[in-house]
C-alpha cells in the first residue's frame, strides 16, 4: 500500500470543474478511490482548500457552504489530514527563515513536511518545480503532476 500526498493545488482543481486541471486532479483522486492506497493532506491545507475556492473568482463562483460540501465530500471522505505540532511548526520556519525563504513559500515547506511526516510515497502537486526546489532530498523524486 502507498502513501499519497495532496497539495491544495490538486485539490482545489479536482473540486472546480471548470479547472483547466479538473480532469488529470480528479482520475488521480479516483485511482486513489479505486486502489488500496492512503490518501493525506494536512490540516493545514484544509484551510487554504476553502480559502482557494472562496476567493478566486471561478467561471463559476464557489460559495462558502459549496466549498465545505466539496471538501467534505471530496477530500475528507479519502483523505487523512496531517497535522504539524507547536515543534514542527517552529522547525519549519526556522528553516525557511534559514534558508531565506520569503512569503508564500512556506506553505509549501509545511506540505512537504507534512509528506514526510507520513512517509509519503508519492506528492502530487501542479507546482512541481517549486516544490523540488523546497523539498528534503528524499522527496524530491517522489514529487509529480497528476
Amino acid at each position: 500500500m502507498e502513501r499519497w500526498y495532496f497539495d491544495t493545488s490538486v485539490l482545489v482543481a479536482a473540486a472546480v470543474i471548470h479547472h483547466v486541471h479538473n480532469s488529470r486532479a480528479i482520475a488521480v483522486l479516483e485511482e486513489l478511490v479505486r486502489g488500496k492506497n492512503r490518501g493525506y493532506m494536512s490540516a493545514h491545507g484544509l484551510t487554504e482548500v476553502y480559502s482557494v475556492l472562496t476567493r478566486t473568482p471561478f467561471q463559476t463562483p464557489v460559495y462558502p457552504s459549496e466549498a465545505f460540501q466539496a471538501i467534505e465530500d471530496q477530500l475528507l471522505r479519502h483523505l487523512s489530514l496531517v497535522p504539524l505540532d507547536e515543534n514542527e511548526y517552529i522547525d519549519v520556519t526556522r528553516r525557511a527563515a534559514a534558508a531565506g525563504w520569503i512569503g508564500g513559500r512556506i506553505h509549501d515547506v509545511i506540505h512537504l513536511q507534512c509528506a514526510a511526516k507520513m512517509k509519503c510515497d508519492r506528492v502530487y502537486t501542479f507546482n512541481v518545480r517549486d516544490f523540488r526546489a523546497l523539498a528534503p532530498k528524499a522527496l524530491t523524486d517522489k514529487i509529480s503532476a497528476p
